[in-house]
């Protein structure tokens, strides 16, 4: 993994998902194999693979400090384009320090992470009504969510961590996916995830179909030959064929509409 740590200009950005955005880090060590953000690494002059870079954005408090005085108070996304809480944060605080200027300003923050790392900042995020936190599952096959997310944390930690979370009176939210077809898109592990999310208080749930976006084809074809080659023509034809795509994608609707109703989620507002 290379670590380097660079200086930002800008700490909140504008964002499609929220007023702003705020990230840390530019790359991000969970190395996930389905990660749209990995269109970033144009932009950084890497030339080592998604994954195996982190740009630690380390005067990014400060820019903050400077900036909140002169900007609108809003909503903002916490990360949008890594994780927040990746490996790194543990050393740097860096995501932390930022969300508690955030919450002391008033704004909305709303927390997307796959890293149990964020139960330490609890202190933080329960302070707030404007907070919320969303966590990523996509499986509880420990073994393909190695293959997958081979540094994110274990997904029942994940859920562990949305139960503190919730007992600290931080509203909670689950987005799951993206689902890989034929993988973690079986209605075997639909509602394995879904009996977990019913033991919480979420406030909504997401599920997320896979789309390929810049460079994630590559990074999951290469998946596929080395661990599942005899899914290759199958993904090739609910990816790239519209017929075909239609197709799985009604069917994966029906089975989570099934699994929903099977876990008695009323009141949970779930999109796909």
């Amino acid at each position: 993994m290379k670590v380097r740590e660079i200086a930002c200009k800008t700490a909140l950005c504008q964002s499609g998902l929220a007023d702003y955005a705020l990230n840390c880090y530019v790359g991000c060590a969970h190395g996930c194999r389905y990660c749209y953000a990995r269109y970033m690494r144009r932009f950084t002059g890497h030339t080592e693979p998604w994954g195996e870079f982190v740009d630690v954005r380390v005067n990014v408090v400060e820019i903050l400090l400077r900036q909140l005085p002169r900007t609108r108070v809003g909503s903002v996304m916490v990360s949008s384009v890594c994780d927040g809480w990746q490996p790194l944060e543990e050393k740097y605080r860096l995501t932390r320090e930022c969300v508690r200027l955030l919450v002391t300003g008033g704004y909305d923050v709303s927390v997307l992470t796959k890293n149990a790392l964020v139960v330490r900042d609890l202190d933080v995020l329960g302070g707030s009504k404007r907070v919320e936190l969303g966590m990523t599952v996509t499986t509880l096959d420990e073994g393909l969510r190695r293959v997958i997310e081979p540094a994110a944390s274990p997904t029942l930690k994940r859920f562990e961590a949305l139960k503190a979370a919730s007992e600290k009176g931080v509203r909670v939210w689950l987005f799951v996916g993206p689902l890989l077809p034929f993988l973690s898109d079986t209605s075997e592990n639909i509602r394995s995830l879904l009996k977990e999310a019913s033991r919480l208080p979420l406030e909504r749930i997401y599920f997320d179909k896979l789309n390929v976006r810049s460079g994630v084809w590559p990074s999951l074809e290469g998946l596929l030959r080395e661990h599942h080659p005899a899914f290759l023509g199958r993904y090739r034809s609910v990816l790239f064929d519209p017929t075909e795509r239609e197709s799985y994608l009604e069917d994966l609707r029906r089975r989570i509409e099934k699994a929903v109703n099977a876990h008695h989620l009323a009141g949970i507002t779930v999109l796909f």
